[in-house]
């Protein structure tokens, strides 16, 4: 990765390690962006962008310091030259200080090692997958799918994947991603759906959000 990363702020999107994320490239200082990023080491950090980002949003609005870098696995250029772009979480980053040299914003980022498993945190994960199956079965019936995950999917990318593409508020996701390792992140997604079925049992089930 070279010394500065491209920083992508959105109010609503929140990316994490090894989930794709697909997004549409149409602002002009953001299509620079990707251009120089498939012409240098293809990667972009996503970061979310703090309540009150729209009274500023040309400019440089404040943004969450912890994001996720991705890697660009798919890159369509439209004739008018906007992108179709697909991005592969890589891993999470806390942001130092921004470069504004350019037109988008670049960052110094610190990489954040994920926390090492010990045995007791990887049995306390599978019951967090199994607890997580089981509030999630009910949506996925009503979809008519599979309510078994493949056991073959690795727990971190199962736990990544339901907290980036559940519907949940950016904050919630935002909360999710800076939980330091894999064992936390699960135990408060659980918590999380376990909530908000709880107290809002008519007006919230669980399911991906588009």
């Amino acid at each position: 990765m070279s010394d500065l990363l491209p920083i992508f702020p959105l109010p609503n999107v929140v990316l994490f390690p090894n989930v794709f994320l697909p997004l549409h490239i149409f602002e002009p200082r953001y299509r620079e962006m990707v251009g120089d990023a498939v012409a240098s080491d293809r990667m972009i950090g996503m970061v979310l962008l703090k309540p009150g980002w729209e009274h500023d949003y040309e400019g440089r609005p404040p943004v969450y310091p912890i994001g996720c870098s991705g890697v660009l696995t798919h890159v369509e250029r439209i004739a008018d030259g906007r992108f179709n772009i697909i991005l592969r979480g890589v891993e999470r980053f806390r942001v130092v200080s921004e470069d504004h040299s350019k037109p988008y914003r670049r960052a110094a980022i610190e990489t954040l090692v994920e926390t090492p498993m010990t045995a007791d945190d990887r049995a306390v994960v599978q019951d967090q997958r199994s607890r997580l199956e089981t509030l999630l079965k009910p949506a996925v019936e009503r979809a008519r799918a599979d309510p078994r995950v493949p056991a073959a999917m690795p727990d971190e990318d199962l736990v990544n994947a339901l907290a980036q593409y559940l519907d949940l508020e950016a904050l919630e996701k935002q909360a999710l991603l800076e939980r330091p390792g894999l064992r936390a992140r699960a135990e408060s997604l659980v918590e999380l759906l376990e909530m908000k079925m709880l107290m809002n049992k008519t007006s919230w089930t669980p399911h991906v959000a588009h």
